[in-house]
């Protein structure tokens, strides 16, 4: 045994040695110390029992009237108290251990899940962030190119209404040369026949001169509107 086990055997002896002097009315506080002793070294209901039984022996008990080994009994038991009390509140501290360890793993569970839900709502966000910035850039873009063809079509209208209006200007301006021309030739040809005429009867002079001057008056009126379209 080790020394404060044999310490503790020799306090035990000495106590119970006390307790069973016949007459003695000696109460067992003595067995509730000696077995918060016990507790105190890590001793086990077992070894006191050991060394309940050493005693015994030593104190020549072993086969001793029965109600001097009843007597040492009640010693035995009043000292194994502490030590049933210590297992019952290990047994409770196990207990409340375990309760706290369940409830621990439960929390850290819990957590893991938070922690799991957490992780994947941050890759959500990201990926909702990177989906509206994609988004955002490819508006932006689209802007972009709605503004270049914009000013593309600008440009081209420009360029269509020019080539219209040069066009407009090529085909009044020939319009009127043909016309022009045209009318001129005939007043060249209403004058030969007036020249001609100048024997003839005096109706055909005054017919020819009166489409001479509705000649004339056909191509001013051509001129003018000629001219009006130039200038639109």
């Amino acid at each position: 045994m080790k020394p404060k086990e044999i310490r503790l055997a020799k306090q035990y002896a000495s106590a119970m040695r006390r307790y069973l002097v016949p007459g003695n009315l000696e109460d067992l506080q003595p067995a509730l110390r000696l077995g918060r002793a016990a507790v105190a070294i890590g001793l086990e209901t077992l070894d006191l029992a050991r060394i309940h039984e050493e005693t015994l022996l030593s104190l020549g008990l072993a086969n001793g009237p029965s109600p001097t080994v009843k007597q040492a009994e009640r010693f035995f038991t009043e000292a194994i108290t502490p030590i049933i009390e210590s297992h019952r509140t290990s047994r409770a501290r196990k207990l409340q251990l375990k309760s706290h360890s369940d409830t621990l793993r439960k929390r850290t569970i819990e957590l893991a899940t938070a922690n799991r839900n957490l992780r994947r709502g941050i890759i959500r966000r990201k990926s909702m962030e990177a989906a509206l910035k994609k988004t955002g850039e490819h508006y932006a873009n689209l802007l972009k190119e709605s503004l270049r063809l914009q000013e593309v079509l600008r440009r081209l209208t420009r360029q269509v209404l020019a080539a219209q209006e040069d066009e407009r200007k090529k085909i009044s301006a020939e319009l009127q040369n043909q016309i022009a021309q045209t009318l001129l030739g005939i007043n060249i040809r209403l004058y030969s026949l007036k020249k001609e005429a100048k024997l003839n009867l005096s109706d055909l002079k005054s017919e020819i001169s009166s489409t001479q001057r509705l000649v004339a008056k056909s191509a001013r009126t051509v001129q003018r509107v000629a001219r009006e379209v130039g200038e639109q």
